[in-house]
C-alpha cells in the first residue's frame, strides 16, 4: 500500500492506494487541516476591511512583468524621455509615438451586415430547407422539360415555398441581431474623451487618443484613467478597479515606490499602491502621473486579448439545431434510398423512381420549424428586453434555460454594489438599520435616543462624504463625492435627519487629519456652537484602534469607564459584525477644555497629540454592501430547479460568505467545511458547503479542482483572480454542466466568453457586453432566474412544436408512400400539402410559441443536453409511429369514404392508378359496372384529396391541443393561450375558405365536400385527444418508468 501526501495551503489531499475505484486511487479523500481560529481571521478582516485597504496575493496576468512601480521616478522619467514638472517636449511626443504606438484599443474588424444576413438566412435549418426548396425546383425544371406539367408546377410551388419560408426566417433572425447591435452601440463609452496633460510646461486638455507613454497627467475626482500611470504626487487618492479586480472598495493610491513589503519580499505590481490602470475611474481625491503603458499594451489591452483568444462555446440549441439536420437528412436519405429501390422493383422509370426520393425527401422535412423557432426565440428575447435583459444572441435565451450552474459575481450581481449602514452599536446594545433597496431610513431603534444622537453627530461631522449639487431624486439615487464608508453613512444620517450639509454648517471644521494606514483613524475638529462653547473633537476608525484610545464609554446620558469588561463586550460585538461580513467603525469625541485650545488656537498635526485628551466611546456602526431583496428568493427558485450557484468574487471570504448566507447560497443551517474542519475525523463530503480562496485554488489541480466542485453542492470562490474564474468554468464543463457566468469587469472577459452563456452587467465595461451573450440592463440576479425559466419554457416549446409539425410531415409522407406501394389514386397533392403545412398549420404552430410555461416547469432538473434532446426517440416513436400513423389513418378513411360513396370500393382502387389517371380512358368502371370518363374520375379524385386534406387539417387540430402540453392534463393546463384559441379558429376557417369559396378552389384543385366529408375525421380527432391524455397520465404518474421513459415527448 503506497501512501502520498500533498500539501496545498490550507488543505491535505491525501492520495491513497487502496484498491479502490479510479477516482479514489486518483484523488484520494479530501481532508481539510486549518490551523487558524476563525477570531484572528475576523481581526485581519477588521483591521484591513474597513476602509477598504485589502491585501491580495493575487498571482493574475502571469507574463505581464514590470518594474516601473520599483524604479524611482527619476529612473522612470529617464527611461521614457520625460520631465516630471514640464512633461514631454514636441520632439520626445513624436518619438514616443514613433516608439509605442497609439492610445487606441482596435476591437476586432466588424462583420459586414450583408454577412451577418447571409449566415442566418443560410445556415442551420436553413441550410437543410434552401437544399430541400433548389432540388424541388430543379425537380420541377427537369419535369417541364418531360412535359409531365402537373407535377412540375406542384414541385415549382413547393420549391418556391420553401425558399420563401426560409428568407422570412433568416431576415427575422437577423432584424433581431440587428435591432441587438444598435443598443450594444450606444454602451460604447468607455474610454475617456478628454484628459489634462502636461506638455512643455503647459496644461493642456487633449484626446485620450494622442496621449503618449511618458505623458505627464493629471487626474481628478470622476475621471476614468486614459492610459496606465505610476503615480507621481497625490492627495488621498483613490480609484475603483472593480472593473479588474472585481472588488467594489476605493482603492487608495501613493507616490511611494513599492519596491518591497513589510517583509522584504518584492512586491508585484498587482499589489502596487503606486500604479493606476486605464479605465479604472477616480472616486476621491487628485492625482498627478506619469504614462507607462497605453493601448493594447496596458492592462486592460492584454485582458481584452486575451479574452478575444478564447473560442466561443457552441450553444446548446445550435448544437440541437445541427443534430436535428443531420437527423432528418439521414432519415430522408434512408427512406429515399428504400423507395428509390421500391420504385425501381416495381417497375417504374429511373426518372419517375428518383421523382419519389425527391418528394419524400422534401415531404420529411418540417418547412414551417426554422420560422417558428425564430418567432419562439424572437418572443422570449422581447419579452426578456421587458425585464431589463438584452439578449444579443437569439440562441443565448435557450441555452440559459439548460443551464445547470450559475457562476455568479457577487457585487452589482447579488448585492446592490452600494455600502449601506447595517448595524448600529449605542447604549450597550446592538440595532439593526434598513438596509433595503428602497430604505426610508426606518431602523429598529430611537432616533431621539441621546446615544444614538452622539453616534449620528458623529457620524455626520467626521466625514468628507458630501452630495453632488443640483440633484432632484430619492437620497439613496443621489450621488455624492468621497469614501464609499462615508456616502453610506451620510446617506443614512440624510435619511434620518434631513439634510446633513445644513447640520455641518453649525460645527464648523476647524482641523482634519484624514485616515492613514499607520494610524487607522480619522480626526476633525470642529467649532462648537451649542451649549458648551470651545473645540469639539470627533474620530472614527478600526474598532480596537478607537476603543485602545478611549477612557470612557457613554450609555445613554451618562459616561462610564472603559474598562477591560467593557473592552472585552465591544469586541465581541465588532467580532460579531465581522462574521456577518460586515465592515465596522469605531466612533468616539471629546469637548476640547478651553483652558489648553482657546479660541485662537492653532491645530496642526504637529502639536496636536490625542493622549492628552479625554476620549469617549459613543458606539459602533457596521457597513455592507447589501443583497438585492429580489435575490434570496431567485436562489431558492433556482435551486428548486436543480440549479447550482457559485458566487466567484474577488471580496474577502468572510464577506463573500456572508453575503452568500444571506441570499441563500449557502442554505440556513448548512455548515460549509471551513467551520466543521475542528470536528475530529470529520470528513468533508458530510458538509455540503464550503468556501475556497484564491490562494487554495492556485494549489490544486485541474482534476482536484474538479473533484472539489463536484462534491460540494453550494460554493464560494473568494480572492479569485481572472484565470482561476475562467478555470472555475472549465471545470464544471468539463463535468458536463452547462455554464451560465456573470460577470461586469474586464477581468471577467475570458471567463464570460468560454461559459455557454455569458452574462454581463449593464453596468460594467465594454469589453465584458462585447464578448457577452446577454446584458442584464438593470444589473439584477432575478433577472437571470426569469431567463432560466424563459429558457426552459422556449425548450419545451421547441418540442411541442416538432411534435406538432412532424406529425403533419410524417401523415404525408406515409401518404406519398401508399400512393407509391399500393399505386392508388394520388391521396393528396403537392398543393394541398403546401397549404396544410404552410397555411392551416402555422397558425397553432406560432401559437405554441406563446403558449405559457407548465407549472412544473422550475421544479424539474436541467435537461441532459446529451439525452434531453429535442428530437429523441420516444418523439420519433410518437411522431413516426402513434401520431402520424393516426393522422394517416384518419386521412385514408375519409378518403376511401369519398370514393365508396360515389361507387369505388377500396379493393377495386389498388394498383389501380395508372388507369384511373389516364387521359386515354374514358370507359373505366366502377365497383358497381358503372362507367366514368377522365374528367369525372379526376373531378372525384380531387373531391377525394379534399376530403384527404380536410381530415389532415381536423385530426392536427386535435393534435395542436394536444401539443399545448408535454406533462400536465390539458384540463391542468387549460385554454388560456388566447393566441391558439384563435389560431384554432383560423385553422379551420382557412380550409373552409379554399375549399368552400368559388374560383379559390378551382385554383388550389379543391372541390366543396358535404357534411359527411367532415364526420369521418372526427372520431379519430377524439381518439387521439383521448389517447394522448392517458399517455401524459401515465408519465405523471410515474407508474413504470419504462412507460415513462418510452412515453414521454
Amino acid at each position: 500500500m503506497k501512501t502520498q501526501r500533498f500539501n496545498k495551503g490550507s488543505y491535505n489531499f491525501k492520495e491513497k492506494d487502496d484498491g479502490g475505484d479510479e477516482k479514489s486511487k486518483k484523488l484520494g479523500k479530501l481532508r481539510f487541516a486549518f490551523n487558524k481560529t476563525i477570531e484572528p481571521e475576523l481581526k485581519q478582516f477588521v483591521l484591513e476591511g474597513w476602509n477598504g485597504e485589502k491585501k491580495r496575493s493575487v498571482n493574475y496576468r502571469a507574463g505581464w512583468d514590470i518594474d516601473e512601480h520599483r524604479i524611482s521616478l527619476g529612473v522612470l522619467a529617464s527611461r521614457y524621455g520625460t520631465d516630471l514638472e514640464n512633461g514631454l517636449s514636441d520632439d520626445a511626443v513624436k518619438m514616443s509615438r514613433a516608439t509605442f504606438g497609439e492610445n487606441i484599443l482596435h476591437t476586432a474588424k466588424k462583420r459586414s451586415e450583408w454577412l451577418k444576413f447571409l449566415e442566418n438566412t443560410l445556415m442551420g435549418l436553413n441550410l437543410l430547407l434552401w437544399v430541400c426548396g433548389m432540388i424541388s425546383i430543379g425537380a420541377g425544371v427537369v419535369q417541364y422539360m418531360t412535359n409531365d406539367m402537373d407535377d412540375a408546377t406542384g414541385s415549382l410551388y413547393s420549391g418556391v415555398s420553401l425558399l420563401v419560408v426560409v428568407l422570412i426566417a433568416g431576415s427575422f433572425s437577423y432584424y433581431q441581431e440587428f435591432q441587438s447591435n444598435r443598443v450594444m452601440e450606444s454602451f460604447k463609452k468607455m474610454a475617456p474623451q478628454t484628459v489634462t496633460v502636461i506638455r512643455s510646461g503647459q496644461r493642456i486638455q487633449l484626446d485620450s487618443t494622442e496621449i503618449v507613454v511618458g505623458d505627464i497627467i493629471e487626474l481628478n475626482y470622476g475621471d476614468k484613467l486614459p492610459a496606465d500611470v505610476r503615480i507621481i504626487e497625490c492627495q488621498s487618492f483613490k480609484v475603483d478597479n472593480s472593473s479588474i479586480t472585481g472588488e467594489s472598495d476605493p482603492q487608495s493610491r501613493t507616490a511611494i515606490c513599492t519596491d518591497k513589503d513589510a517583509d522584504g519580499r518584492k512586491v508585484e505590481w498587482s499589489d502596487a499602491k503606486n500604479l493606476a490602470f486605464f479605465s479604472t475611474s477616480v472616486i476621491q481625491g487628485f492625482a498627478k502621473g506619469i504614462v507607462i503603458k497605453i493601448g493594447h499594451s496596458t492592462l486592460i489591452g492584454r485582458l481584452a486579448k486575451l479574452a478575444s483568444s478564447v473560442e466561443s462555446t457552441e450553444s446548446p440549441i445550435a448544437k440541437e439545431m445541427n443534430r436535428i439536420i443531420r437527423l432528418m437528412t439521414t432519415l430522408s436519405l434512408f427512406f429515399g434510398v428504400i423507395f428509390y429501390g421500391i420504385g425501381i422493383w416495381m417497375k417504374y422509370s429511373w426518372l419517375n423512381a428518383l421523382f419519389f426520393v425527391i418528394g419524400i425527401v422534401v415531404g420529411n422535412v418540417p418547412e414551417n420549424l426554422s420560422v417558428t423557432l425564430t418567432i419562439i426565440l424572437a418572443l422570449a428575447a422581447k419579452k426578456m428586453a421587458k425585464k431589463n435583459c438584452l439578449v444579443k444572441q437569439l440562441h443565448a435565451v435557450e441555452t440559459l434555460g439548460s443551464a445547470s450552474v450559475i457562476c455568479s459575481d457577487k457585487t452589482g450581481t447579488l448585492t446592490q454594489n452600494k455600502m449601506s449602514v447595517a448595524h448600529l452599536w449605542f447604549n450597550n446594545k446592538i440595532a439593526e438599520a434598513d438596509t433595503t433597496e428602497y430604505a426610508k431610513g426606518k431602523g429598529n431603534y430611537n432616533v431621539s435616543d441621546p446615544g444614538f444622537l452622539e453616534l449620528a453627530n458623529v457620524g455626520m461631522l467626521c466625514s468628507k462624504a458630501k452630495f453632488k449639487p443640483g440633484q432632484n431624486v430619492p437620497i439613496l439615487s443621489m450621488e455624492a463625492e468621497g469614501d464609499s464608508s462615508e456616502v453610506a453613512i451620510l446617506k443614512c444620517m440624510e435619511l434620518q435627519f434631513g439634510s446633513v450639509e445644513e447640520y455641518r454648517k453649525n460645527f464648523p471644521k476647524i482641523f482634519e487629519i484624514p485616515f492613514n494606514s499607520i494610524s487607522k483613524y480619522q480626526i476633525s475638529v470642529h467649532k462648537s456652537c451649542g451649549k458648551e462653547q470651545g473645540f469639539m473633537l470627533v474620530m472614527k476608525g478600526a474598532p480596537e484602534r478607537i476603543v485602545d484610545l478611549c477612557s470612557s464609554v457613554l450609555i445613554g446620558e451618562v459616561e462610564h469607564v472603559m474598562d477591560f469588561k467593557m473592552k472585552e463586550q465591544i469586541k465581541d460585538t465588532y467580532l460579531k459584525f465581522a462574521s456577518l461580513g460586515e465592515r465596522v467603525l469605531g466612533f468616539c469625541d471629546c469637548q476640547l477644555p478651553s483652558q489648553q485650545f482657546p479660541d485662537n488656537f492653532v491645530f496642526d498635526e504637529n502639536n496636536f497629540e490625542i493622549g492628552g485628551n479625554a476620549l469617549r466611546f459613543v458606539g459602533l456602526m457596521s457597513l455592507i454592501d447589501p443583497p438585492r431583496s429580489a435575490v434570496p428568493n431567485a436562489v431558492l427558485r433556482c435551486k428548486a430547479a436543480g440549479v447550482k450557484i457559485a458566487m466567484i468574487t474577488g471580496d474577502h471570504p468572510v464577506t463573500a460568505t456572508a453575503i452568500a448566507r444571506a441570499v441563500n447560497i449557502i442554505s440556513p443551517g448548512n455548515k460549509t467545511a471551513q467551520e466543521m474542519a475542528n470536528k475530529i475525523d470529520t470528513p468533508p463530503e458530510i458538509a455540503k458547503a464550503a468556501v475556497f480562496t484564491g490562494s487554495e485554488l492556485t494549489a490544486m489541480s485541474p482534476e482536484e479542482l474538479q473533484y472539489c466542485i463536484s462534491i460540494y453542492d453550494e460554493l464560494v470562490f473568494a480572492r479569485t483572480s481572472p484565470e482561476q474564474k475562467y478555470e472555475i468554468v472549465k471545470a464544471y464543463q468539463k463535468l458536463g454542466h452547462i455554464v451560465a457566468v456573470s460577470g461586469d469587469g474586464v477581468n471577467d472577459a475570458s471567463s464570460l466568453k468560454k461559459a455557454n452563456i455569458g452574462i454581463a452587467v449593464g453596468s460594467g465595461t465594454e469589453v465584458a457586453k462585447e464578448v457577452a451573450d446577454l446584458i442584464l440592463l438593470d444589473d439584477n440576479f432575478a433577472s437571470i432566474v426569469s431567463g432560466i425559466e424563459d429558457g426552459r419554457l422556449i425548450f419545451d416549446n421547441l418540442k411541442k412544436l416538432i411534435r406538432y409539425t412532424m406529425a403533419d410531415n410524417v401523415a404525408e409522407m406515409y401518404c406519398y408512400w401508399v400512393y407509391i406501394i399500393l399505386r392508388v389514386p394520388l391521396p393528396m397533392g403537392t398543393i394541398g400539402m403546401l397549404l396544410s403545412t404552410l397555411g392551416a398549420d402555422v397558425f397553432p404552430a406560432v401559437a405554441l410559441a406563446h403558449e405559457s410555461a407548465e407549472s412544473d416547469i422550475m421544479k424539474l432538473k436541467p435537461r441532459d443536453p446529451n439525452k434531453d434532446t429535442l428530437m429523441t426517440l420516444p418523439m420519433l416513436s410518437y411522431s413516426y409511429g402513434q401520431i402520424g400513423v393516426l393522422e394517416t389513418l384518419g386521412g385514408f378513411f375519409a378518403y376511401f369514404c369519398t370514393f365508396a360513396c360515389n361507387g369505388w370500393l377500396p379493393k377495386d382502387l389498388l394498383f389501380s392508378q395508372s388507369r384511373f389517371e389516364s387521359s386515354a380512358v374514358n370507359d373505366l368502371s366502377d365497383s358497381y359496372g358503372q362507367e366514368w370518363s377522365y374528367d369525372t374520375r379526376m373531378t372525384l379524385e380531387k373531391q377525394a384529396q379534399t376530403a384527404f386534406f380536410l381530415s389532415i387539417v381536423i385530426t392536427q387540430f386535435a393534435n395542436a391541443i394536444c401539443c399545448k402540453t408535454r406533462r400536465l392534463s390539458i384540463f391542468q393546463q387549460g385554454m388560456k393561450n388566447n393566441l391558439m384559441n384563435v389560431g384554432l379558429v383560423l385553422m379551420i376557417s382557412i380550409p373552409c375558405i379554399f375549399i368552400y369559396t368559388p374560383y379559390v378552389n378551382t385554383a388550389v384543385s379543391f372541390v366543396p365536400l358535404k357534411y359527411e366529408s367532415w364526420l369521418a375525421s372526427i372520431p379519430f380527432a377524439v381518439f387521439l385527444l383521448i389517447y394522448d391524455e392517458c399517455r401524459r397520465f401515465f408519465v405523471r404518474s410515474g407508474v413504470s418508468s419504462w412507460i415513462s421513459k418510452e412515453f414521454s415527448t
